[in-house]
């Protein structure tokens, strides 16, 4: 069995007014995501959010300015990707979505073989989940056309490293 786990599709990363928009071109994966969300929807496969979750006083925020602080609009999933009933939030506080959460255990619940990782930011969150997910035994799919980057480059890098050291498909 497969799941949909869409990483980090929230408010600061995708909405101009965001603490760190990743641009208008990352936008672009919005339409075709939805578009995903929908087919594993119909399908009755499972769809997990994992979004970034942090205290006001997280030790990223020496790396990355203040965002997705809990309870803020910053840390919304963006309305046009909204959770339905059923579909679970996995809330987390560092890159990789597997690192101190519940995802493995959920996966695994779930009867999760392969997991398809979409959203933001590729050589950042996505790179760093597939690892994890990589690392716990899940074959991982990442398809390009619903993961996106600030960072054109690193994009491409993350989808290169992914395939060939997590043996990921890019799809």
């Amino acid at each position: 069995m497969r799941a949909l786990i869409i990483v980090d599709m929230l408010n600061d990363f995708l909405d101009p007014k965001g603490a760190l928009f990743c641009g208008q071109e990352v936008r672009s994966i919005i339409p075709p995501l939805k578009e995903l969300l929908e087919e594993f929807r119909r399908g009755k496969e499972p769809v997990i959010y994992a979004c970034d979750h942090h205290e006001p006083d997280d030790p990223e925020f020496q790396a990355f300015p203040p965002h997705c602080v809990k309870g803020t609009w910053g840390a919304e999933i963006i309305p046009e990707l909204a959770p339905q009933e059923g579909e679970q939030v996995v809330p987390k506080t560092r890159f990789d979505a597997f690192f101190r959460t519940n995802l493995e255990d959920l996966l695994k619940q779930l009867g999760t073989k392969e997991v398809w990782l979409t959203g933001v930011c590729t050589s950042i969150c996505i790179m760093d989940t597939a690892a994890g997910a990589f690392f716990r035994g899940f074959k991982v799919v990442v398809p390009r056309s619903v993961v996106g980057d600030f960072d054109p480059e690193a994009h491409e890098f993350a989808l290169k490293r992914m395939e060939r050291i997590y043996k990921a498909r890019i799809v």
